[in-house]
């Protein structure tokens, strides 16, 4: 399985927990919004229930001042109750809806009301007729037959009882929509934070999964690019087919083709080393029998050897020195990276001096500053102060004559500098020297090839280093490279 549908699948999996945790909380979110809305309902139904009763209440309360006082002011509440709790009972049986036990209850404060309301009517009416004897012995009849045997407070009893039923079952309705509603709120609260857990397990699995896996691979590969760096050509083993699979391949070819260039370069680089012995030996040969030849016409013909001739001959020994020179140099430069030498404690100051011995004239002041001991290959750093040092040795004036080898430090490197008080370099030769058979001095002049600077750069940037030169005509100088400290 590809890597890209491992992580889609990944995701989709914690896609799917937070969809199913989230249509969870909606269900759950939608039962409270219920029981929320029942709950409001119940409560406005209680209102609307003391709201009635109140009505009912005062209008009783209306109906006995009047009797007693026969003031039509305290019949105003009576006549307002009149009007607004039909109005009242029409809201509240909107509110109560499908619950037949409330609308039973309603019903009967409404009987129970409505017989209290035509009880009154009949006082009231009789009240006001009391006029006449006559008149006046019927409200007596009716108020003592009705009012002191407390026909009406038996209604209101009643009314008052079942109002207080009403208001029982309501309250005990809200009482059980508010524990319905705790437990959904609870169970909200659990089921986020089950899934909330789950998904953050999970996610971390699937996350730790694919990056220990991927990174397992990509620990292989980069331990395989490790050891090709270090000339180590091995394989990667990987049978998985996915993004990573087309690198591994990658690896391993590069690995198998470095290998085999490689081995190629080495069989190369010995034929090429066999080469170069037989190619000195063969020029050599010629040269030393070219030189045994002018030797044996000086020695046999010295008498008859003219002056202009003798100037000739004595040529000749010249020219193939400086040919034997130059074969000598290109070998040097040939061997450079071919060496396979340890590396050594070197003390630079001390190996400064055993070289200035060989390469330094007499007249000539060496001065060395701050030269460090270091961990190298002691054969290399000898040979680019050989020929550095060798090279201002050649260019220094007879009266006066100095070289200065300095070193200074950086976090990874050490700075040396070899300098004179020469003639200098100009600006235009600054890169040229540093070319195989470049020289400032003659062609014919036996003490210049024109390699030693090639063989200093080709050693210094082998090790990744730089060499440069700082000089003008006329004030001396400076060539400066760097070597590292490991």
């Amino acid at each position: 399985m590809k890597l890209s549908t491992q992580i889609l699948l990944g995701f989709i999996i914690a896609i799917g927990i937070d969809l199913v945790d989230s249509y969870i909380n909606y269900s759950l979110t939608l039962e409270v919004k219920a029981n929320l809305e029942i709950l409001n309902k119940s409560e406005a139904i209680i209102r609307n229930s003391a709201t009635l009763n109140k009505d009912i209440v005062d209008m009783q309360n209306a109906f006995r001042g009047f009797l007693l006082t026969n003031d039509e002011q305290f019949l105003l509440p009576y006549n307002n109750g009149l009007k607004t709790i039909p109005i009242v009972i029409d809201q509240e049986k909107k509110l109560i809806g499908q619950s037949s036990s409330q609308h039973v209850k309603l019903d009967s404060i409404i009987a129970l009301h409505n017989r209290w309301v035509n009880y009154a009517n009949l006082l009231i009416q009789a009240k006001r007729k009391a006029l006449t004897p006559a008149a006046e012995i019927q409200y007596q009849s009716l108020f003592n037959n009705q009012f002191r045997k407390q026909a009406g407070k038996s209604y209101n009893d009643q009314i008052a009882d079942i109002f207080a039923s009403f208001n029982q079952h309501e309250y005990n309705v809200r009482e059980k929509l508010r524990e319905t509603l705790t437990g959904s709120i609870r169970r909200t609260e659990r089921f986020s934070l089950v899934f909330s857990i789950l998904l953050i397990i999970i996610g971390s699995m699937i996350a730790f999964y694919l990056v220990k896996r991927i990174s397992n691979r990509i620990g292989l590969m980069v331990k395989l690019a490790e050891n090709i760096s270090q000339g180590q050509f091995t394989s990667v083993v990987d049978n998985r087919n996915d993004e990573l699979s087309s690198l591994s391949v990658s690896l391993n070819t590069m690995s198998e083709r470095l290998k085999f260039n490689i081995h190629q370069l080495e069989k190369k680089n010995d034929e090429l080393n066999q080469f170069a012995y037989v190619v000195s030996h063969d020029l050599k040969a010629p040269i030393r029998g070219i030189n045994n030849v002018v030797r044996w016409i000086n020695e046999d013909l010295n008498a008859e050897i003219s002056p202009n001739l003798q100037k000739h001959l004595d040529i000749i020994p010249e020219r193939l020195r400086r040919m034997e020179n130059l074969i000598d140099g290109l070998l040097r430069y040939a061997r450079i990276g071919s060496d396979r030498s340890t590396t050594e404690e070197v003390d630079v100051e001390k190996l400064i001096y055993e070289i200035a011995e060989v390469n330094v004239p007499l007249g000539c002041r060496l001065i060395v500053k701050n030269l460090p001991k270091l961990k190298t290959q002691k054969l290399l750093l000898e040979q680019v102060f050989s020929n550095l040092i060798s090279n201002a040795a050649k260019y220094v004036p007879e009266k006066d004559a100095k070289i200065v080898v300095s070193c200074s430090e950086t976090e990874q490197h050490f700075e040396f500098s070899v300098s004179d008080n020469g003639p200098g370099i100009d600006k235009e030769y600054h890169d040229k020297i540093f070319e195989l058979f470049q020289t400032l001095r003659e062609k014919n002049d036996r003490e210049s090839t024109g390699i030693g600077l090639a063989i200093v750069r080709k050693i210094v940037e082998d090790r990744h280093c730089m060499v440069k030169v700082i000089s003008t005509a006329g004030s001396g100088a400076s060539f400066i490279f760097t070597w590292p400290k490991e």
